[in-house]
């Protein structure tokens, strides 16, 4: 049977209809999910795309993580749901603390759109698992607020738990603590990243087909032993 991804929309989403393209490039059915379902419609897994939800007040992420659909995914996600958060999205997952850390504003304070290389630094997760370790791939990163945070405990326990999911390659473009693009939670199935590997799954409309393993990774994971 084949996987059901949904994607969720919130008021000032603009990446969803991405992901759910780069979900049915994948080889899975896509499953739009609004912001105020009360329900995940029997869904393997669910993306929280980029964009501003709720028009980024107070802070990136931190209405929409009260959103009723926010409730039933974590709800969701002590039942072993993986969960995707790309760029809003990872926001998103830290303000529910489903993800340690935050992010703040980029240390130049100015909005970066750009392709980026990040690295792969773990492969256990069910979001990576389809790539090498150490693999380096070129993504788009478009964010104002993408400089992770977190304090010296916490990101020495993310080090040496294995949970740091991406690192960026080379130079680092938003000032994050360590070079780090995403993260993973301690089960591996929870990550967040800021960069967009949406925007990178065919060489026609992106900078590359680097990001595609994103999602043809949760198919692996999901599939029966």
């Amino acid at each position: 049977m084949t996987a059901r991804i949904g994607v969720v929309t919130f008021p000032g989403s603009l990446d969803d209809r991405d992901a759910r393209r780069a979900v049915a490039r994948a080889g899975a059915t896509p499953v739009q999910l609004w912001h105020d379902d009360a329900s995940l419609h029997g869904v393997d897994a669910v993306v929280l795309p980029g964009g501003f939800s709720y028009g980024d007040y107070l802070r990136c992420g931190a209405i929409a993580r009260f959103a009723p659909v926010m409730g039933e995914i974590i709800g969701a996600v002590g039942s072993g749901l993986p969960v995707l958060g790309i760029c809003n999205g990872f926001q998103i997952l830290c303000e529910a603390h489903l993800l340690p850390g935050a992010l703040t504003r980029n240390v130049a304070r100015r909005f970066i759109s750009r392709d980026i290389r990040i690295r792969i630094e773990t492969v256990t997760s069910a979001w990576t698992c389809g790539y090498e370790a150490g693999q380096e791939i070129t993504v788009v990163l478009k964010s104002g607020e993408g400089a992770y945070a977190a304090d010296a405990a916490t990101l020495a326990e993310l080090e040496a738990r294995g949970q740091i999911l991406c690192r960026y390659a080379g130079s680092n473009p938003n000032g994050s603590a360590g070079d780090i693009a995403g993260v993973v939670s301690s089960t591996g199935t929870v990550a967040g990243l800021m960069p967009h590997p949406e925007h990178a799954i065919d060489a026609l409309t992106g900078p590359s087909a680097d990001g595609l393993p994103f999602f043809t990774s949760v198919l692996r994971a999901l599939a029966p032993a």
